[in-house]
């Protein structure tokens, strides 16, 4: 492959990336809650203000130091923006019984479901953990970041502050 049709090859996956995360609507996925029930994630609902969507799962290093260090400074962060932050567990069905030990010993406070089949997962794209969609008043999703590095909390909360009310 010559340098210019890697160039290529790589714009339009960089487009494609970004503008698939610009202004979308949730995919009409049903997920469990902790305690069985279907939750259709449509139905996701903050009045008006921006929702957190944060991907993990229980054997993810990275993603439970995401979750543990939002949860530190979570409620800062709904009193300034009314941000909710919604967790959404990948974890099959070996490791879902893991999910609500984890979530009760972590004392977090968000809402969490559980994507056990990995429909929502593949709906939205999601192909590795911690996968971050931040959803604007409308529910439309407007930014999305992969991964997870000390100090991507602080970029994540600068674009809550841009759609907070």
């Amino acid at each position: 492959m010559n340098k210019k049709t890697l160039f290529s090859f790589l714009a339009i996956a960089l487009f494609t990336t970004f503008s698939f995360a610009q202004n979308r609507a949730l995919p009409n996925k049903d997920v469990k809650t902790l305690d069985g029930s279907n939750f259709n994630i449509t139905n996701l609902e903050n009045n008006g203000n921006p929702i957190v969507i944060s991907f993990w799962a229980t054997w993810c290093k990275p993603c439970k130091k995401e979750l543990n260090n939002i949860a530190e400074v979570y409620e800062d962060w709904q009193d300034e923006t009314g941000v909710e932050l919604v967790a959404i567990s990948i974890d099959d069905t070996r490791s879902m019984m893991r999910v609500a030990p984890y979530v009760n010993a972590s004392d977090w406070d968000y809402e969490v479901y559980l994507d056990a089949n990995s429909e929502l997962k593949r709906a939205m794209g999601v192909q590795t953990v911690p996968h971050t969609f931040l959803l604007n008043g409308k529910n439309e999703i407007v930014w999305q970041h992969k991964g997870y590095v000390d100090g991507d909390e602080d970029e994540l909360l600068e674009q809550i502050k841009k759609i907070a009310k």
